[in-house]
């Protein structure tokens, strides 16, 4: 029942790493914030707590060797799964649609900031810009804006990372992480559903012998 406290920790800390991580927190602070990105991070966390929770129902069905509470334990822990690979298929396909919206919004925020200079879209792009490491939509001296950009030295100037770019990559580094996460919080479940069928099949077998 541990290992179910343990994966529901996994999806957590993904969540909160999505939502927090200097490279990925500037979308959710903007007006107009990327809202399949931003579900689909806000799900991860929900899980996380959720399993967590599931977690805690084991444990307290092992400690009283409660059949009903493993049984619970087994049914939670199997919709969690199948939700699992609902969403790894739906993060899969809607990939590209992640990028897409984030690098809209990232441009959206560009251009209304380019109009109207306004402080908050500012600091949004102070946060996107230094958390990505990029400048402008794409990279050029004329993109270029020293007060919300990071500073180069050099060469570095005239290679410049546009963001549309850092932001693909960011995400495709990402997906990488999120999936092994995913796998492997994949398996522990499969092991806690068997765990939990096997404990509650002896405790049934031990209070058919006394």
């Amino acid at each position: 029942e541990n290992v179910c406290n343990l994966a529901g920790t996994g999806v957590l800390a993904v969540g909160l790493w999505l939502r927090f991580d200097s490279r990925t927190k500037p979308l959710f602070e903007g007006e107009d914030s990327p809202s399949v990105f931003f579900t689909g991070v806000y799900l991860l966390i929900a899980a996380g707590g959720l399993m967590m929770v599931v977690g805690f129902l084991g444990c307290c069905g092992a400690i009283k060797e409660s059949p009903c509470m493993l049984g619970l334990f087994f049914i939670f822990l199997l919709i969690i799964f199948a939700a699992e690979v609902a969403a790894g298929i739906w993060g899969l396909s809607n990939r590209n649609t992640v990028i897409e919206e984030v690098t809209e919004f990232y441009k959206q925020t560009f251009d209304n900031y380019k109009n109207t200079k306004q402080e908050a879209l500012k600091e949004t792009l102070r946060l996107i810009h230094f958390g990505l490491d990029c400048c402008g939509p794409t990279g050029s001296l004329f993109d270029a804006a020293k007060d919300i950009c990071p500073k180069q030295e050099g060469l570095a100037v005239l290679v410049t990372t546009s963001c549309p770019k850092a932001i693909d990559e960011v995400f495709n580094n990402k997906l990488h992480i999120i999936g092994g996460v995913g796998i492997g919080i994949g398996v522990i479940m499969i092991f806690g559903m068997i765990f939990s069928m096997m404990l509650c099949c002896a405790i049934k077998r031990s209070r058919e012998f006394v």
